[in-house]
């Protein structure tokens, strides 16, 4: 019989990716999104999902993530109380295994041309990655839970907010109109949802614990993605590079190494990056 599964935040940006990736590594999906089926933050809520799923499993999607607002909101703690509530309870009731949903915003970001591996130092510089980090290490904590951190780095996909990189380049494209961006030199390792929610689905299916970088450990500068995108729209008359002042403080190059994700967890699929990106140019 399949394991139950319950995931949390399954309508957000990265859990709409998670259902069916789950469901082909053949757990049972109870999927719960928003306070329509449970308010996470309160712990009844929490005590009478865990009741009513019964799961052996849970992949932690949920937070607060409002665009703009997310990186310095105090909800950050609201969230990270009710995490840790929620991964202790679970415990208690003889859950088996725990996948929260971790970022490279906890690492140090001095810059280097490193690739960025879970070994490196933690040092969060937003209460998002402050909360985020605080949760990793209580959950790895926690006594008889087999509990792993999946540390995603930079996405892309359906449901993304429109004023972010890739869906505001695209959208630009298909309407005919002048798309705008800086200078484009930080690199990033840019790695698509549907990539992502198979890699945590592997990951989740695994016996690997800890921490594990979530990416495609290919480095991408932005201005390569921008051009990518306009050549793929068959634009790249409306793409103005330079156009907008660069962010003060960028981190010069976050990229992903993922080493642990494809020796031990025994995920090595291609990220066809630019098939994806593609894709959403079709699908909007």
């Amino acid at each position: 019989m399949a394991e139950r599964l319950l995931l949390t935040g399954a309508g957000g940006f990265v859990g709409r990716a998670l259902p069916a990736a789950l469901a082909a590594r053949g757990f049972a999906v109870h999927a719960v999104s928003g306070r329509l089926h449970a308010d996470l933050l309160q712990e009844a809520d929490q005590a009478a999902l865990l009741r009513e799923v019964k799961p052996a499993v849970i992949v932690h999607a949920a937070w607060y993530v409002v665009h703009g607002r997310f990186w310095t909101a105090a909800e950050n703690t609201d969230w990270l109380e009710a995490s840790t509530a929620l991964a202790r309870r679970f415990a208690e009731q003889g859950g088996r295994r725990f996948i929260g949903i971790g970022t490279c915003a906890e690492y140090a970001t001095e810059p280097d041309e490193v690739l960025w591996a879970e070994s490196r130092p933690i040092a969060p510089t937003t209460p998002y990655g402050i909360a985020k980090a605080a949760l990793a290490a209580r959950l790895m904590a926690l006594e008889g839970l087999s509990t792993a951190w999946a540390r995603l780095f930079h996405l892309f996909g359906p449901g993304e907010h429109p004023d972010r990189l890739v869906p505001s380049i695209a959208a630009a494209l298909r309407e005919g109109r002048e798309a705008r961006c800086a200078s484009g030199r930080p690199v990033r390792d840019f790695a698509s949802t549907w990539f992502v929610g198979d890699a945590v689905a592997a990951l989740t299916a695994s016996t690997v614990t800890g921490a594990v970088n979530i990416g495609t450990g290919e480095g991408r500068s932005i201005r390569d993605i921008a051009e990518t995108l306009a050549r793929l729209a068959g634009r790249p008359d409306l793409l103005s590079m330079g156009a907008l002042p660069d962010r003060p403080g960028e981190v010069p190059r976050m990229v992903a190494d993922t080493a642990r994700l494809r020796r031990e967890v025994g995920f090595a699929a291609a990220p066809e990056t630019d098939a994806a990106l593609a894709r959403l140019l079709r699908e909007g």
